[in-house]
């Protein structure tokens, strides 16, 4: 059986490279908890999060061409590809560094689309991080950082690589270690607008914020869960069901939810209990990215 596991697949060097052909993973992420402390004048909000990463993604794989031209596949239904996140990516690290290649990406689609576990993001950030591997153009991991926050709020954690607690509007990191638990991720056949949520009246806008070690020692929550659970029924209904066999909320805005688990086998157990018409996955949290584990075997 085929697995989506990324740091399984490290052991099979047949996944580094086939002929001119690099494989590079593009992980999910969950936000543990996320506060909303305050909406400020600019329409922003100021927020506290927990990002970790997952055991578990999208792949893309990559080959150089000499021509300056960036050709994706799959096509996307209604999606321009000059629009999609990696073709963006792409270009923006060409027009910044003046790199003259090129590059055929092809996207292995695996996470759910719309699910707030970031899949759009992280294959910005992985494309941003492979391709100055691949063109040698040699930027920091701040520069490309840089480049990622002008393509999607949540690209910069993906290209920093470590569990952080995001502040301000999340362009502070605050690297740290929460319990690299395994997770039982559904997600119901919807997708939810982040701005829609944000801009809800009963969303709370005043939690207080906390210190790093209060946050980490305080029960997790989401200060998005309620008025998700409210407007969509759907999320009500699975994370109704998760909730009666471990603790489980919502990741982000959704719709995207998970329970959390201290080993393998009872992860296991409960996803193999679910409805038929639950989908979803079973993922190792990683307190560093796949991505950036991934290309140490490079060198």
């Amino acid at each position: 059986m085929k697995t989506h596991h990324i740091l399984t697949a490290l052991s099979d060097k047949n996944n580094f490279k086939s002929g001119d052909v690099w494989r590079f993973p593009s992980p999910a992420k969950l936000n543990l908890f996320l506060y909303i402390n305050n909406k400020r004048a600019d329409g922003y909000h100021e927020l506290q999060t927990l990002f970790q990463f997952l055991d578990y993604g999208d792949w893309l794989e990559i080959s150089l061409r000499d021509d300056g031209e960036i050709y994706l596949t799959p096509e996307i239904p209604h999606l321009k590809p000059e629009d999609n996140l990696i073709y963006r990516a792409a270009k923006a690290l060409q027009q910044k560094t003046g790199c003259t290649q090129g590059a055929n990406i092809h996207l292995d689609k695996i996470l759910p689309m719309g699910g707030g576990i970031g899949g759009g993001s992280s294959n910005a950030a992985t494309t941003l991080i492979a391709l100055n591997y691949l063109w040698k153009t040699h930027l920091s991991l701040n520069e490309l950082a840089q480049l990622g926050v002008k393509l999607g709020a949540d690209v910069p954690i993906f290209i920093h690589g470590k569990a952080a607690i995001a502040e301000g509007v999340g362009e502070i990191f605050h690297n740290c270690t929460p319990t690299e638990k395994w997770y039982v991720v559904l997600k119901p056949e919807m997708s939810i607008s982040t701005a829609v949520v944000f801009s809800h009246p009963d969303l709370p806008r005043n939690t207080p914020k906390r210190s790093i070690d209060q946050l980490l020692t305080d029960e997790f929550a989401n200060d998005c869960e309620k008025v998700v659970r409210n407007c969509y029924p759907m999320v009500e209904e699975t994370l109704g069901w998760l909730l009666k066999y471990a603790p489980s909320r919502l990741t982000g805005t959704g719709a995207c939810i998970f329970a959390e688990f201290n080993d393998e086998q009872s992860a296991r157990v409960v996803f193999e209990k679910k409805p038929e018409h639950f989908t979803g996955f079973i993922a190792k949290g990683c307190n560093r990215s796949p991505l950036h584990q991934w290309l140490e075997t490079f060198s």
